[in-house]
């Protein structure tokens, strides 16, 4: 997939907030060149966990990755913006929505969806169980 000037975007999410911004470099390539998906995942996972963790009030751990589209590749040198915005709160758990933007290392201030996803963190206590979200 390549994308084309149609895929191209000048203006960011505004719903939800910039959580991580990051840079692949070479060492996270697969053999075709592309920056491979499981980093891009980890990526999303981190980015992801940002924003529950002010309303966890402690520790969590992702329980559900519900949904993960691939859009387009990431490539070495694009600057990844990470954007996410909770879905849902739950008694002991979080959903998330993760958009990725890339800008291309030679097209700065144009950006490409690359990634969206869903995922689901929930509070544990010590012992690694669930437990309740404090309310606001």
């Amino acid at each position: 997939m390549s994308a084309n000037s149609s895929d191209q975007i000048t203006q960011l999410p505004t719903d939800k907030e910039l959580v991580l911004k990051v840079i692949p470099m070479p060492a996270d390539c697969n053999a075709n060149g592309d920056i491979f998906g499981g980093w891009v995942m980890a990526q999303v996972d981190l980015a992801g966990s940002v924003v529950p963790a002010r309303h966890v009030d402690g520790r969590m751990a992702t329980v559900a990755v519900n949904q993960f589209i691939f859009k387009q590749p990431v490539r070495v040198g694009d600057i990844l913006s990470f954007f996410a915005a909770i879905t849902r709160i739950g008694n002991t758990s979080i959903t998330v929505q993760v958009e990725v933007y890339a800008e291309r290392f030679r097209a700065q201030k144009k950006y490409v969806k690359v990634t969206e996803a869903s995922l689901t963190y929930v509070a544990i206590d010590d012992e690694g169980k669930p437990r309740p979200i404090p309310k606001p």
